[in-house]
């Protein structure tokens, strides 16, 4: 905030000498005119309207026909309805920003079309105040800069000033195409004031209206301008790389007011007018996409279920132009989570009522240890666990288990709890439970038998067991531990479908291939494995795609001659993962890792289990595999490797910053910041400075891209650990890339450790 705050302090000072200084025109007082007809009307119903907010969070209640105690009786929390977006994919009016903010975590994508322009839109709204959008569009008939049809990628940040209160309108700061090649580059402030119909003195009459005004500058200062601030700006030059921050624009040139309102007489339909400060002048000016008659556009908008959104315009008195907005929230899935109910706790008062149930004898019998094993691995299995190992003393009890089924460490743990409870004899009152991830035991959670008695019906029993139990370094595995008998060798073959996109090549946006994927594994002992895949194209494109221009090594920018063949062997690879001392992981990889590269990897990681910070360490001797994916490589071999530094944050963001050297034999680093939230949906964005020169790198300067993860469960409601998910970069070059190596540490070792444990804690006694 201190960034934006010193912006906004240098802006005010820029813009403080208009009133003095600036000579308005004849054509900019008829702009300014028009701009007051839309903004006298929303100062007089401001000023007659009490203030304050009048949209609220809705609690809904079934009706009287439901069963008391059944979850159709049960009360519900109804979220405000998100903000409606502009043709940039933020909220806005039409082509104009608001200063709304959607609720936080939300994800919007979105299309519009008008005049021949076509803009593709993604937003994720990363902080309650901060938002960031990226965008891809198309300029039909623009005839420019070499171009039929000018194809951009470009990239948006908003951030709120301050909230909507009891007089003031919610203001918001908007960077707009700030770090693409700038065709669509501005900058705002926007001001937004919300009321009902009630408040407006309207009597019972229902709806809600939305009041906007605010300066743009760049594309928003283009049309209608009142003034100017900073000196000239610098102008749109097409056809360039782009990539860079063009502080050198921000807030600079003309400036000029935009105006609107929203309307929604009731839940779904939504009525909306605004006054336009852009003047497509390379549309409309330097070519012919359309002819701009009119500043005022006119929409209507139908809200089709609580995720589409679908609107239809009018728009510069000459074009008509439509959006479909999709929106998603981490925290609103589309089928609630259904999870068999677990074992309940039984006290051992209720059921070990004579002094030999207490007797510890049964810890020496072999043959009483195996059957106690084999009844706590029937109890795992049934709720979609597997016994590891396990080791008992008179008193105490490991257990070391897989979690096939559960996204939450904290509920997988739970469940192991009450499986112990149910099956192990009364005198073991320790539960050392140890999630294994390939044989490595991540972390020890210590509870108390009598607190998980005591607390599975207590109001506070999530915050009461956190607090009593334990959680520390797995260590090794006892001398005296007992296997379970069916897990090593194991073998293992799955059959699935993939996808690989391929984004924006000028003459086709977006390609694609589908097929399938046969893998197999065996696992000889804990943490060995050998692990293979083959790739079956059933269709795809992505072989059409453009030839690599780049002038660094090829080491990823040749996917299309990769791309040729159709059945390949996608990877085939040994692997060993294990833990070298306390709080250290480790991992070696040999074999062909991805379908580009093979050679030999390893890894090792410090992450102590009770802190946010990790580090790793990770070489790669890696040699470039033939085009046609089989068993040859080509000339081109390296050596890559990393240093890594991690650190949790709070609300489930996760920074992570490497060092090292890079295929390409460049040297830098790279910065990404993830958001994680409880139920496995991820959303994150990277970008890598190296030594390669932009001129070097080509179209984009520096590598950068965001990714993000659907997990399977959030969409069907069932417990899964699946997910799916895309990583996208505005152009693939071939400057700062690193190698695929399966089964990296920290993903899988973070998500047993105390951070993850203590944010879920609540799922414990799900």
């Amino acid at each position: 905030m201190t960034a934006i705050k010193t912006l906004l302090h240098r802006t005010v000072h820029r813009t403080a000498p208009l009133a003095g200084s600036l000579a308005v025109s004849q054509a900019k007082f008829r702009a300014r005119f028009r701009a007051k007809t839309l903004a006298a009307p929303a100062a007089v119903l401001c000023l007659a309207a009490q203030p304050g907010l009048a949209l609220g969070p809705e609690i809904t209640r079934a009706g009287h026909g439901a069963a008391p105690g059944t979850e159709a009786a049960a009360p519900r929390l109804k979220p405000l309805p998100p903000p409606s977006l502009n043709f940039y994919g933020s909220p806005g009016i039409i082509d104009m920003p608001s200063a709304e903010m959607l609720p936080d975590g939300q994800y919007a994508v979105t299309y519009s079309w008008f005049g021949g322009t076509s803009r593709y839109n993604i937003t994720f709204q990363a902080l309650p105040w901060l938002s960031a959008s990226f965008r891809y569009n198309g300029i039909q008939d623009l005839g420019l800069f070499g171009f039929d049809t000018y194809y951009d990628r470009g990239f948006d940040v908003r951030a709120r000033l301050w909230r909507e209160r009891r007089w003031l309108p919610e203001v918001t700061l908007g960077l707009q195409d700030f770090a693409g090649t700038g065709v669509y580059a501005a900058e705002y402030f926007a001001a937004t004031k919300r009321f009902e119909a009630a408040a407006l003195g309207w009597g019972r009459a229902p709806g809600r209206l939305k009041l906007t005004a605010g300066l743009g500058w760049g594309r928003l200062g283009s049309h209608g301008a009142i003034g100017s601030t900073g000196g000239p700006r610098p102008s749109f030059v097409g056809g360039s790389t782009g990539g860079k921050l063009a502080t050198d624009q921000w807030f600079r040139g003309d400036v000029a007011p935009f105006a609107g309102f929203e309307w929604q007489p009731d839940a779904r339909w939504s009525l909306k007018a605004e006054y336009s400060t852009d003047a497509y002048e390379t549309e409309t000016e330097a070519s012919d996409v359309f002819e701009r008659k009119s500043s005022l556009n006119y929409g209507v908008e139908y809200q089709y279920s609580d995720r589409l959104r679908l609107g239809a315009y009018y728009l510069y008195g000459s074009e008509i132009g439509f959006t479909a907005q999709i929106q998603l929230n981490p925290n609103q899935p589309p089928t609630p989570m259904a999870v068999p109910a677990p074992h309940p706790v039984i006290p051992r008062s209720q059921w070990a009522t004579q002094d030999s149930h207490w007797r510890q004898d049964w810890a020496a019998s072999e043959n009483k240890t195996r059957q106690i094993r084999d009844l706590a691995a029937e109890a795992l299995k049934a709720d979609g666990l597997v016994l590891e190992a396990i080791a008992f003393t008179g008193t105490t009890a490991e257990l070391r288990y897989r979690n096939n089924r559960y996204r939450s460490a904290s509920q997988a743990a739970g469940r192991a709890a009450r499986a112990l409870a149910q099956t192990l004899p009364p005198s073991v009152e320790t539960f050392r439970l140890v999630p294994v991830r390939r044989g490595i035991g991540l972390a020890a959670i210590e509870i108390r038998r009598s607190d998980l008695e005591a607390l599975e019906f207590d109001p506070e029993a999530a915050d009461a067991l956190y607090a009593a139990a334990g959680v520390q370094d797995a260590g090794p595995l006892p001398e005296d531990a007992i296997f379970s008998g069916e897990l090593y060798p194991a073998f293992a073959t799955s059959v699935s479908p993939y996808t690989k996109p391929a984004y924006f090549d000028p003459a086709q946006p977006f390609r694609l291939d589908a097929g399938l994927d046969f893998a197999a594994s065996y696992s000889p002992a804990p943490g060995w494995r050998i692990a293979g895949t083959i790739r079956q194209r059933v269709w795809g494109n992505v072989k059409n795609g453009r030839a690599s221009n780049s002038v660094l090594p090829h080491v990823r920018t040749d996917q299309v001659e990769y791309a040729q063949f159709g059945t390949t062997l996608e990877n085939l690879y040994v692997s060993r993962l294990w833990k070298p001392g306390r709080n250290l992981y480790a991992r070696a990889t040999t074999g062909l890792f991805e379908s580009m590269y093979g050679g030999v990897s390893g890894e090792v990681l410090w992450k102590p289990v009770n802190s946010r910070l990790g580090l790793g360490l990770e070489a790669n001797y890696v040699v470039q595999r033939d085009f046609d994916q089989r068993f040859g490589f080509r000339d081109y071999r390296t050596f890559t490797g990393h240093a890594s530094a991690y650190y949790e944050l709070p609300k489930g963001y996760l920074v992570q910053i490497d060092a090292g050297r890079y295929l390409a034999g460049d040297y830098g680093g790279t910065f990404s910041l993830n958001r994680e939230f409880d139920n496995g949906f991820m959303v994150g964005g990277f970008f890598t400075l190296t030594n390669v020169s932009s001129e070097d790198f080509g179209e984009g300067s520096f590598d950068k891209g965001f990714r993000f993860r659907i997990p399977v469960d959030w969409l069907l409601g069932k417990p899964s650990r699946s997910g799916f998910g895309l990583t996208i970069r505005p152009t693939q070059r071939d400057g700062g890339q690193r190698v695929a190596v399966p089964d990296r540490l920290y993903g899988s070792v973070r998500e047993a450790h105390r951070r993850s444990l203590e944010e879920q804690r609540a799922r414990f006694w799900e």
